[in-house]
């Protein structure tokens, strides 16, 4: 009996860090989601404002610290190329979320199977 307790605290305990971790990644995965999505509504507003522009306009192009005479095109096209990376970003992101919170659930559905089991053993032992 005592060998049960202390494998169902194990396991407790072990389900709660894990949990705890967990939670720490989803939520990190959360705040990284919405770091990209500001980006790519940033790109989108960029390309937003600049639809109306004629193509003698001059743009620039910002690079690291400098700003580079840029066509609008390719500045659209660039900026196209951003916001389907983010896209791409948002994508994995949930992906991971999904993975985390299905193991996360799968991890649970066995400690409740194990307690189960422990309550079924002891039911007919006495």
């Amino acid at each position: 009996m005592a060998q049960m307790d202390l494998e169902l605290k194990k396991a407790f305990t072990e389900m709660q860090i894990n949990k705890l971790e967990t939670t720490k990644k989803i939520s990190m995965i959360d705040m990284k989601c919405d770091m990209v999505k500001t980006g790519k509504q940033k790109y989108s507003l960029t390309e937003k404002s600049t639809s109306n522009l004629t193509d003698d306009t001059k743009v620039y192009m910002s690079v690291g610290r400098m700003f580079l005479l840029t066509d609008l095109d390719s500045m659209r096209n660039e900026l196209k190329a951003k916001q389907d990376k983010c896209d791409k970003a948002i994508e994995l992101l949930e992906k991971k979320k999904e993975f985390l919170q299905k193991s996360l659930k799968d991890q649970e559905d066995g400690l409740r199977e194990l307690v189960q089991q422990r309550k079924e053993a002891d039911v007919p032992a006495k």
